[in-house]
């Protein structure tokens, strides 16, 4: 646990890129505020830690007005479900900070294979009343990716027949409320470039794919960079570009677009030190950087970046649109922090 005093406004490191001519600062709300949910069942036998709640919770805007996610190796929200998952569905409403949270069972989307050894949400995105995942560890052996979809909110799922093979943790742009707002007809999809999910990269990847063709593989085109400020696609997977770079540093992350702002802001964890045991666990201690770009690829601009925040910043999290402010200035930050459901409020300065 990060016992040490920090100020999370004060930021630690050096970016990979240049700092946001759009917006000029973040400042967090005091840590006394952070709304913690989700904490399942209290354990004694690890040190500094009092909860094993679930982890990741990827995010999205559904068409009844509610907030969905997924949680991997918890028991989600009170009153918790009996047994721990390794996969799980929930739902939220209101707005925050007044919000409450609600579990889904499903009858054959959960699972119960903890860690690496089964498939976690690393993505959510609804569109047209359909709720498409993205699924990590599809290899039950912390590899590949899997495309998943529901027509009853979770209830039951459809799992496709392909996996990338070549990425381990794929991530939806989310729009406004069941895809409403969108800057075309496509759905886009960021992920490290790498096949494992804790296996840092020195890139992150863009593709897209036809909205009303989300299931199909062969629909699906690869960003390979610009010409001048017009993006190139390919429809061959080995042909694909670098959309952000930052060497070692690329792995777990979550995007959303700033409707009011005219911005997409990607939220991602600065990886721990290479020989650590799990590179990709922030949940506890770490850091990361948010990023601001007026389109999907880019120019990328540092909008706040810290390699140790004041609390455990999770291996996950992003800024649901819905908790977004008309003037688009405040946001509040969903990441697994301390193992569980947390929220903390930003508000940015232009």
């Amino acid at each position: 646990m990060n016992t040490q005093k920090v100020d999370p406004n004060a930021e630690v490191g050096t970016p990979p890129y240049p700092r946001s001519t759009a917006i000029k600062k973040l400042v967090w709300e005091p840590a006394e505020n952070v709304i913690r949910m989700g904490l399942g069942i209290e354990i004694h036998d690890v040190p500094g830690r009092t909860h094993d709640g679930g982890d990741n919770w990827p995010v999205t805007w559904g068409d009844d007005d509610r907030l969905y996610t997924t949680y991997g190796d918890g028991y989600g929200f009170d009153p918790v479900i009996p047994d721990k998952l390794g996969l799980g569905y929930s739902y939220l409403t209101g707005n925050a900070p007044d919000i409450q949270g609600f579990n889904v069972r499903s009858s054959n989307g959960e699972n119960t294979g903890w860690g690496r050894k089964g498939k976690k949400g690393s993505g959510l995105l609804m569109v047209d009343g359909v709720l498409y995942m993205w699924l990590f560890h599809a290899d039950e052996m912390g590899g590949q990716s899997q495309l998943a979809w529901s027509s009853d909110h979770a209830a039951t799922w459809t799992f496709a027949d392909w996996k990338f093979e070549e990425m381990g943790l794929c991530a939806f742009i989310n729009y406004g409320k069941n895809y409403e707002g969108a800057r075309d007809s496509y759905v886009y999809t960021v992920t490290h470039d790498k096949r494992k999910a804790d296996d840092p990269s020195d890139r992150m990847i863009l593709m897209r794919v036809p909205k009303d063709r989300i299931a199909d593989r062969d629909a699906y085109e690869f960003f390979m960079g610009l010409d001048g400020e017009e993006p190139v696609w390919t429809a061959d997977v080995a042909e694909r570009g670098a959309v952000f770079e930052h060497k070692d540093a690329c792995c777990r992350s979550g995007i959303s677009y700033n409707r009011a702002l005219g911005r997409y802001v990607w939220w991602q964890h600065v990886p721990n030190a290479p020989g650590h045991k799990d590179r990709g666990d922030t949940r506890f201690i770490g850091g990361f950087g948010i990023y601001d770009a007026p389109e999907p690829w880019g120019p990328w601009t540092t909008l706040y970046y810290t390699e140790k925040w004041d609390m455990g910043p999770g291996e996950r999290a992003e800024f649901p649109t819905k908790w977004m402010s008309e003037d688009g200035k405040t946001m509040y930050l969903v990441f697994s922090g301390n193992d569980c459901f947390s929220v903390r409020k930003a508000v940015l300065e232009l």
